[in-house]
Order: structure tokens, then C-alpha cells, then sequence
């Protein structure tokens, strides 16, 4: 990046005086969210009654619609957004839900934003198959259209996360996480679906390989950025709010934690780790390792990482010459690394 588009990336961070909100990145893309919303209803239309049921459940617990928001976003970049981009938000918003009802059933869940979960009214067997009859619909919204290159990219996203899930599991069990590690483990269970959004809104928009790449390239480090903010929750900062603490509690070693170890000795950091990795901990000693994280730098470090990777992000927009469009994704970005929750 050019020392100019350095010293104007930094005057727009310095001139931002208000947070950027879910409704400002929303704005340009209102009517499309709304027509994207119908998509997706038929998309997960069924007539088994047991499936209408859970769908009918799902519909109301709607999130952010984040990852459909950037497709559009990277869409309109790329030239603006089409038939072909409603295809490829419902896909990837199929994955996407997919893969969260699955991680209920894995974590054992009893909530998902605010409602009980799925798998704790209807039980686990009931859930994997939904998560299962949304995967095999994201397949076939693809293959009834002839879309193969969308369903390339989120293949192999899919193929990503679950590498990513598994070896943060092992990682987890044997409390040998490191942080080379850790951002393996992010860049494959995180970021890949983030990058399969910008990529395949920029495949929907057009055939330019090169802005296919950048676009990839933005998804991968917002998707690290906006991980690392996630592991701050945990720990509860000025910007952060109250701890989370759910990562302590599961015993999912993240980066604050994995810092925090490498700044102590090697007798400290073991009575920590054994700390960490015991179930069922209390609150005394869940404070204790929020202590320990804040007291070792942890939050400061995590936080220069996620900034790091925020500025990746922008550096990979610079191939776009300077639009509202491009700008809209910037405050993507600061949304991201600024959220509070």
C-alpha cells in the first residue's frame, strides 16, 4: 500500500468519532437483505411436517445476516449484485446455519440468541438432521442453477471449518495450543466462511480474477479480525463489556490466554494451564484467569493483533479505486473490530 493511502487510511480512523452501527452497513443493501429473506424461506421450505416445524423455529431466530450482508457488499463492488448473488447469500447463509445448529448439538447448548436452542427442544438427533437438510439444500440451490463456481468456494469452506473445528478440539483436549496454532485454527473454523462470502459475492459480479483474490483476501483477515474481537468478550475490557467467559468455562484455549502463558515461567504457566483445563471452575477461579490474562498483557496483545489484521483488510481494498461501495466495506471492517457483543 501507498504511503498516501496509509496516511489517509489513518486520518479516516482518526476522523471516525462515531462507533459505525449494524444499520449503517445495512442501509445500502436494505431492499436486497429483505428480497434475500424470501429467498431463504424457500429455500428451507419442506413438506415433512417435523422439518416445516424446526424451520418454522429457525426462522425466528435470525441473527446479524452478516455473512449475506458482505456478499452483497463485495457484489455491488464488483460491478452490483444480480441474480447470481441472491444464490450465493442463501448458500452461504444455509452453511452458516448449518454449522451453528451442529455446534449447539457439539457444545450442548440450551440457548441461541436469546431462544432456547433447537437441539434442547426437539434433542439431538432431530438438530443434526436439520443441520444436515440445510447443508444438502445449500448443495442443490447450487446445482439446479449450474452455479459450480460458487459451490467450489463454499465446498471449500466447508471442508475448512471442519478441519479447523477438529483441530481445536484436539488442541483443546491435549491444552497444547500455541498461537501458530491458534490462528490456524481461526483461519480455517472462522475466517474461511467470512472469505467464501466476499469471494463469492465477487464471483457472482464478475470474472476478474484479480478482484476475486483481493476480495478472498479481505474475507480471510476481517474473519481473524473479527475472531480475535470474539476472544476479547471473554475477558471483559473498557471496549469489550462484562467477561463472557464462555471460551474459559468450555476450556478453549484463545489468543489472551495463550499470550499471557508465553510472558510467564515455566512453573507459573503450568499451574495455570492446570487451572484452565479444569472443569466445572468457579467463579474465584474464573476471575483468576481473567486477573492473570489482564495482569500479563493478554487484552493489549490480542487487541494489536486484531488491528493488525483489520489493516490487511483495508490494504486488500486498495486494488478498488475509492467509491462509496469501498468505503461501505471499511465500515464493515470498523463494525467489526468495534461490535459490542
Amino acid at each position: 500500500m501507498s504511503a498516501n493511502a496509509t496516511q489517509n487510511t489513518t486520518k479516516s480512523d482518526q476522523n471516525r468519532t462515531e462507533p459505525v452501527k449494524l444499520k449503517d452497513i445495512q442501509a445500502p443493501i436494505a431492499d436486497s437483505l429483505l428480497e434475500f429473506r424470501t429467498y431463504f424461506r424457500k429455500a428451507v421450505k419442506s413438506d415433512v411436517f417435523l422439518l416445516d416445524q424446526l424451520v418454522g423455529y429457525l426462522l425466528k431466530t435470525k441473527g446479524k445476516e452478516l455473512r449475506p450482508a458482505l456478499v452483497f457488499h463485495t457484489a455491488r463492488i464488483c460491478g452490483g449484485i444480480n441474480e447470481r448473488t441472491y444464490i450465493a447469500a442463501t448458500m452461504i447463509e444455509l452453511l452458516h446455519t448449518a454449522t451453528l445448529i451442529h455446534d449447539d448439538v457439539v457444545d450442548e447448548a440450551d440457548e441461541r440468541r436469546g431462544l432456547l436452542s433447537i437441539n434442547y427442544i426437539w434433542k439431538n438427533k432431530a438438530s443434526v438432521l436439520l443441520g444436515d437438510f440445510l447443508l444438502a439444500k445449500g448443495l442443490l440451490v447450487a446445482l439446479n442453477r449450474n452455479e459450480f463456481g460458487l459451490l467450489k468456494v463454499v465446498s471449500e469452506a466447508v471442508r475448512k471449518m471442519s478441519e479447523g473445528e477438529l483441530r481445536q478440539l484436539k488442541a483443546s483436549k491435549l491444552q497444547n495450543m500455541t498461537e501458530e496454532r491458534y490462528f490456524k485454527v481461526i483461519s480455517e473454523k472462522t475466517a474461511s466462511l467470512i472469505s467464501a462470502c466476499c469471494e463469492c459475492g465477487a464471483v457472482s459480479a464478475t470474472d476478474d480474477e484479480a478482484q476475486h483474490v483481493a476480495l478472498r483476501n479481505f474475507g480471510e483477515n476481517l474473519g481473524i479480525a473479527f475472531q480475535v474481537r470474539d476472544d476479547l468478550f471473554d475477558y471483559g475490557t473498557d471496549d469489550a463489556g462484562k467477561p463472557a467467559a464462555n471460551d474459559i468455562k468450555e476450556r478453549k484455549m484463545t489468543l489472551p490466554f495463550i499470550y499471557a502463558l508465553s510472558r510467564v515461567p515455566f512453573f507459573k504457566r503450568r499451574s495455570m494451564r492446570q487451572l484452565y483445563k479444569k472443569k466445572n471452575k468457579s467463579e474465584a477461579e474464573i476471575n483468576a484467569i481473567i486477573a492473570f490474562v489482564q495482569e500479563n498483557d493478554g487484552i493489549r496483545y490480542a487487541h494489536a493483533k486484531m488491528q493488525e489484521y483489520t489493516r490487511k483488510a483495508r490494504e486488500n481494498l486498495q486494488v478498488f479505486p475509492v467509491s462509496a461501495e469501498r468505503s461501505t466495506l471499511e465500515s464493515f471492517l470498523d463494525f467489526v473490530v468495534t461490535r459490542k457483543k
